[in-house]
C-alpha cells in the first residue's frame, strides 16, 4: 500500500479528518477529533500506527515481522505497520477498518449517534 492509497482509504471514511499537530512530516487521521491512523509522510518504507485490540494486536506480531508495539503509543492498544509487500492489501485494509471502528466504538454514545455512517 503506498502513502497516497493509504491516506485516501482513510480519508474516504465518514467524519474523517487530517491533520499535522505534532510536526511537518506526522500526518494525523482522527474521526470525531480522536485519532485513529497516523504515518510519517517522508518513511520509506510507509509505516502507520493503528489502533488495535489488545489480543488482536499481539496476534498480529506474532502473524506478521511488519506489525510491532506502537512507536511513540501505548504498546497496549497501538501498533506500528511496516507496509513493506509482506502484509496482504484486504488485511491492511482490515487493520485500517478496525482501528476507525474502535475509535467510534470508544466516543460518547450522544456523538456516535451524531455521526452519519
Amino acid at each position: 500500500m503506498t502513502f497516497d492509497t493509504f491516506r485516501s482509504y482513510c480519508l474516504a471514511k465518514p467524519h474523517t479528518t487530517e491533520s499535522m499537530p505534532f510536526d511537518e512530516e506526522t500526518l494525523v487521521f482522527k474521526v470525531a477529533g480522536k485519532m485513529f491512523a497516523l504515518t510519517g509522510t517522508m518513511s520509506l518504507p510507509l509505516s502507520v500506527n493503528l489502533k488495535c485490540q489488545p489480543e488482536l494486536a499481539l496476534e498480529l506480531r506474532e502473524r506478521y515481522d511488519a506489525v510491532r508495539p506502537g512507536y511513540h503509543q501505548n504498546k497496549k492498544h497501538w501498533n506500528t505497520v511496516v507496509m513493506d509487500g509482506t502484509i496482504p492489501a484486504g488485511e491492511l485494509r482490515e487493520m485500517i477498518d478496525h482501528s476507525y471502528e474502535l475509535v467510534i466504538a470508544g466516543l460518547p454514545k450522544k456523538v456516535r449517534d451524531g455521526l452519519v455512517r
